[in-house]
């Protein structure tokens, strides 16, 4: 089973195959906000993937132009609401300025 390890708390979680990163993160205790329901459409999940990215789910258009909209968008940048973990660990950062 994937790890989850989750920065600036250093928190780690088991996580199943499959699941989100919203899931995944609040399920280990830590606050991230969605404000639209877990379809891409805020950018209120943005986090950056420090490790593990193509372990993810390929982001998809919906996701590539909200990301376009931000501003603090790196290449590291995903939406926490949208994007799955696969078979790899996975090391992410929660932004304090989101």
């Amino acid at each position: 089973m994937p790890k989850l390890t989750i920065q600036p708390s250093g928190k780690v979680a088991d996580v199943a195959p499959g699941t989100n990163l919203l899931a995944a993160i609040t399920g280990a205790g830590e606050t991230l906000k969605c404000t639209c329901g877990g379809n891409g459409g805020c950018e209120a999940s943005h986090l950056f993937v420090s490790e593990g990215r193509k372990s993810l789910t390929k982001a998809q258009k919906p996701e590539h132009e909200k990301l376009d909209s931000l501003v603090g968008v790196s290449s590291k940048s995903r939406l926490a609401c949208v994007a799955a973990i696969g078979e790899e660990d996975v090391t992410v950062e929660i932004l304090s300025f989101v």
